[in-house]
C-alpha cells in the first residue's frame, strides 16, 4: 500500500439497500439490503427443483424480483455448489442450496455465493452478505440507492 493511501480507497462506498443485478441469472435488477450482520448472500426463490446436465447437479427455480408484483416472474437456472444449513436471524435453521452468480453493482462485477430461500414475507428479494461485499464495497449506513434506482422499467 501507498503511503498516504487507506484500504477503503479502492471500495465503492454503497447505502444501506442498493439496486444491484445479476446478469449470469437473467436478472437486471432487484432491490438488496447490504447485510453486514448475514456472512452469505440470499435470494427469495420459489418452486425450487434440482436435476442433473452432464452429470452436473442443477438448480431451477421461480423469482419475483420486484416486490408486491406477482407479475412479474423470471425462471433461473443455475450450478449447485453445496447445500447448507443456515441459521436466519430469528434462530431458524434451514437447509439451503448454495450457487455462484456475478453481481454487478457500482460500476463492477464479481463472483458471489448466494444461498436460495423463500423470503416472500421479508421487506428484501435479496440480502448481499459481508462474503460478498468483502474488497469491493463499503457500506454508508446513513445513505440509500447511492448507485442510483433502477425502476421497474428494467422488466418491461
Amino acid at each position: 500500500m501507498k503511503k498516504g493511501k487507506t484500504k477503503n480507497e479502492n471500495l465503492v462506498t454503497v447505502g444501506w439497500r442498493e439496486w444491484l443485478s445479476l446478469p449470469e441469472l437473467g436478472i437486471p435488477a432487484i432491490k438488496a439490503k447490504m447485510d453486514t450482520g448475514a456472512r452469505t448472500s440470499s435470494l427469495h426463490t420459489y418452486a425450487i427443483e434440482t436435476f442433473y446436465e452432464k452429470g452436473i447437479e442443477k438448480v431451477r427455480f421461480g423469482i419475483h424480483p420486484l416486490q408486491k408484483r406477482r407479475d412479474v416472474e423470471l425462471i433461473c437456472v443455475a450450478d449447485v455448489v453445496d447445500r447448507r444449513l443456515v441459521t436466519d436471524s430469528g434462530g431458524h435453521r434451514e437447509l439451503r442450496y448454495v450457487i455462484y452468480s456475478a453481481v454487478s453493482l457500482g460500476g463492477r462485477m464479481w463472483p458471489i455465493e448466494i444461498t436460495l430461500t423463500n423470503r416472500d414475507t421479508m421487506l428484501f428479494r435479496m440480502l448481499f452478505g459481508r462474503s460478498a461485499m468483502s474488497g469491493q464495497v463499503i457500506v454508508d449506513p446513513c445513505k440509500s440507492f447511492v448507485m442510483g434506482r433502477k425502476p421497474a422499467k428494467s422488466y418491461r
